[in-house]
């Protein structure tokens, strides 16, 4: 379980073809800290910690994986957003708050980015959205977008758009985005099972 507050840019410094997919070899300083088997959320998507060293990690990435997410578009200098799981306490073993909102992990779809403004200091993005998703989405409620938790500032039919604080824009991968690029997309979870629910 993740909160979408990203807390490294890590690089990508392998990718190897494998029969059912790639493994992939991740530049970040926390690497030492990791254990073999912890999840790792990677621009948006859970992956598991095949080995680890003090400069990184090596993460394998299924088809499944491959098929509905932007990581089968990695290479070797590719940059992405990085948060390890969310804790209980901190290292002063204090209990700790959780910002940002309920991430999985688990990519719902992918889509291209079709807008980029700058707006004083702030940047403001605007996406297609993804057939059938929608209406998992609502003005001021929360979107993970290549693993960053964010809060839709408008929408209508066809495009969501997000406010970028210069934080945010800097400390994460966005900074490096263009238009038509591919991100990936995982909505509110909460969502998902009121609609269920309501079904019901």
């Amino acid at each position: 379980m993740f909160t979408g507050i990203v807390e490294n840019v890590g690089e990508i410094s392998m990718v190897e073809e494998s029969g059912d997919g790639l493994r992939v070899g991740i530049k970040v300083s926390w690497g030492g800290e990791l254990k073999n088997g912890v999840s790792v959320c990677v621009s948006g998507v859970c992956l598991t910690v095949e080995s680890h060293s003090e400069d990184g990690f090596v993460a394998f990435l299924s088809t499944e994986t491959l098929n509905c997410s932007n990581l089968k578009e990695l290479r070797e200098g590719s940059f992405v957003n990085l948060e390890r799981s969310m804790p209980y306490v901190n290292e002063d073993d204090i209990e700790g708050r959780f910002d940002g909102h309920i991430v999985q992990g688990h990519v719902d779809a992918t889509t291209k980015i079709i807008e980029i403004n700058q707006i004083g200091e702030d940047w403001e993005y605007g996406f297609i959205i993804p057939d059938k998703f929608g209406k998992y989405m609502v003005k001021k409620g929360s979107i993970t977008i290549d693993g960053i938790s964010l809060t839709i500032a408008d929408i209508n039919e066809e495009k969501l758009t997000v406010a970028i604080i210069p934080t945010t824009y800097s400390e994460t991968t966005l900074c490096k985005r263009g238009v038509g690029d591919t991100v990936n997309i995982e909505v509110d979870i909460l969502a998902k099972y009121t609609e269920k629910l309501l079904a019901g």
